[in-house]
């Protein structure tokens, strides 16, 4: 880990509530609030939370699964995740969540037309939106987490 904690303090909790207090809680909502106010199916979601978790390296990231309504993917997504291009577990959808998540964190600026027309065909350009934005919100976290070493003693924080 990179940050000094004080002994008998929980290192993410000191991080995002301690260190930064008004940032930490407010990044901590827009997390919250990107999984808990999502209307993309669960599927999606996970292909570009996990994709994003992958190219991070966040091992904790790496190892959740979002849970909606008593109902996670499958234990072989994170697999299926890291082989988008050629899995045949993957709807047109969610493979094109997984592809989004990978190239706006390694090659945004090499997003073209044929991509957009690709996606404009699948989703809605709320969707899209919500997807950006959530991809972003978990490339924050995400890297914030490994780089700080936050990611090998943490846990999904629960408080504000």
């Amino acid at each position: 880990m990179h940050i000094t904690v004080p002994d008998g303090k929980d290192p993410t909790e000191y991080v995002w509530t301690e260190l930064v207090p008004e940032i930490g809680r407010a990044a901590r909502r827009f997390s919250r609030t990107v999984t808990a106010e999502s209307t993309l199916g669960l599927r999606e979601f996970e292909a570009a939370r996990l994709r994003i978790a992958q190219i991070n390296g966040c091992i904790v990231c790496m190892d959740w699964r979002t849970e909606r309504d008593g109902v996670r993917v499958e234990s072989t997504f994170g697999d299926a995740v890291e082989q988008w291009k050629t899995t045949d577990s993957f709807d047109v959808r969610t493979r094109l969540a997984a592809e989004y998540a990978e190239r706006y964190a390694v090659d945004h600026h090499g997003l073209e037309d044929e991509f957009w027309g690709r996606m404009s065909a699948q989703y809605s350009q709320a969707e899209i939106v919500e997807l950006s934005i959530s991809i972003g919100s978990w490339i924050t976290s995400g890297r914030l987490n490994h780089v700080l070493g936050l990611d090998t003693v943490c846990a999904i924080p629960v408080s504000d």
